[in-house]
């Protein structure tokens, strides 16, 4: 018998994710898929691209990539070809969110997760401040 609830409602009442030791070769391709995304958005004419490191802090993802595009069809043209590049290179899941026309695609890439977005809708939701790494740091007592 299956227990009550959701998926993230028994994720929350697990507790936080123990961090998973990665063996060199995992981290190598990590690296590589993190190169080929920024160097893509880059290739795209994507703004700001900022790479946060959630390494034991998030069980989703170990990276978080941050992008910012012109307008729609930029940004679901820098998707398309993200997902096109991550495929070639043998990545076997890469899910799309939102390309049909919004200020905000999110890319599922696995241990990677890519969120682009038009300046506006970054300035609002601002997942930058929500995990940046300077949250990590206690504040100084005064």
């Amino acid at each position: 018998m299956k227990a009550p609830g959701t998926p993230r409602k028994k994720a929350a009442v697990a507790g936080p994710a123990k961090a998973v030791k990665r063996e060199p070769a995992e981290t190598s391709l990590l690296e590589k898929y993190l190169s080929i995304i920024t160097e893509s958005i880059a290739d795209n004419k994507g703004e700001d691209i900022v790479v946060l490191d959630l390494t034991g802090r998030a069980a989703f993802a170990d990276r978080m990539v941050i992008a910012t595009g012109l307008a729609d069809r930029q940004i679901a043209a820098m998707a398309a070809h993200i997902e096109r590049k991550l495929g070639d290179a043998g990545s076997k899941r890469v899910l799309i969110e939102g390309a049909s026309g919004s200020d905000w695609v999110l890319i599922d890439a696995g241990d990677i997760v890519v969120h682009l977005f038009k300046a506006e809708a970054r300035a609002m939701y601002g997942l930058e401040r929500m995990w940046g790494a300077e949250l990590d740091v206690p504040p100084a007592e005064g």
